[in-house]
């Protein structure tokens, strides 16, 4: 079933930020507050205000559906609505994730995951994307959009968890009456301003090339799904076709095998560097996937 259209966040400024993931200005976690005038530019606090929002609207909506619905059930109706494998899969079909900008580190592993609706922040660009359209159209706006979006999947939870219970399934002629108002404009389900505001584009070479750490993150996801696990040993020896002898050295070591050696001004980045290497003799290309990754 196609999902309703997307409505338009009317601020680019706002919807630049709905796409910008904090990994992009690498913003310091730890301040009690941004300084005055300089917030952050990343959608971080767009997804903590989206979850409050999307909250409201999916409560309000499984209250509205089901007068008689006692609390216990009701959460847990709310629990499946708004999960990340419910936000991701809605996410992905509305090709949100094709246009998030990310710094190349993390787009790496974003774009080799064999299972992009597992990953944690692609269901947190719905809640940065209702945000959006509550900051620029207000509650009336979002509230019409998600119960055109939510109501199918809350009759899906409210039977599964009729079924917990020991309840029959209701038929499906009983959940007629509880279609919702039509959702407002945008004639396609692509993003607004997919095309404009924020142009989406394939990671080029001198992309992956510039991540420190991103192919080494791979490596250790890769490894941790198969049980096993790299010997770094660093070395003094020099790297041939390097015209300066980098101040770190070391070997990626799987058993007796030396998966790839690398080079750099960092441990951090010599890592990396055998780390590339290292994928490639395992045989993981992530140049192969076909997710678009704006990287910055």
């Amino acid at each position: 079933e196609d999902l309703p259209p997307l409505p338009r966040i009317i601020s680019d400024a706002i919807l630049l930020q709905v796409y910008t993931h904090r990994s992009v200005y690498a913003r310091p976690t730890h301040l009690f507050e941004d300084a005055p005038g300089d917030p952050s530019p990343d959608n971080e606090k767009l997804e903590h205000l989206g979850d409050s929002v999307l909250g409201l609207c999916v409560t309000t909506l499984i209250r509205d559906m089901y007068p008689h619905i006692r609390v216990g059930p009701a959460t847990k109706i709310r629990s499946i609505v708004v999960g990340n494998p419910t936000l991701a899969s809605i996410a992905v079909r509305y090709q949100m994730h094709k246009i998030l900008r990310l710094h190349p580190s993390q787009a790496i592993t974003l774009r080799a995951s064999a299972n992009i609706q597992g990953i944690f922040l692609i269901p947190l660009l719905c809640l940065s994307y209702v945000a959006g359209v509550y900051l620029t159209r207000g509650l009336d706006v979002v509230r019409a959009w998600l119960t055109a979006l939510m109501t199918p999947y809350i009759i899906l939870a409210y039977r599964a968890i009729r079924l917990e219970y020991g309840l029959p399934t209701p038929s499906p002629s009983s959940d007629l009456h509880l279609q919702g108002p039509s959702p407002p404009e945008s004639p396609s389900n692509r993003p607004p301003g997919y095309d404009s505001i924020i142009s989406p584009d394939l990671l080029t070479p001198s992309a992956l090339e510039g991540a420190t750490s991103g192919h080494l993150s791979l490596l250790n996801q890769y490894l941790q799904q198969r049980n096993t696990a790299i010997d770094w040993i660093w070395t003094s020896e020099p790297l041939a076709g390097m015209s300066a002898p980098p101040k770190w050295v070391v070997r990626a070591m799987l058993g007796t095998e030396c998966l790839g050696t690398g080079g750099a001004r960092t441990k951090k980045a010599a890592k990396n560097m055998a780390a590339i290497q290292a994928l490639k003799v395992l045989g993981v290309d992530v140049r192969e996937c076909d997710i678009s990754i704006k990287c910055v």
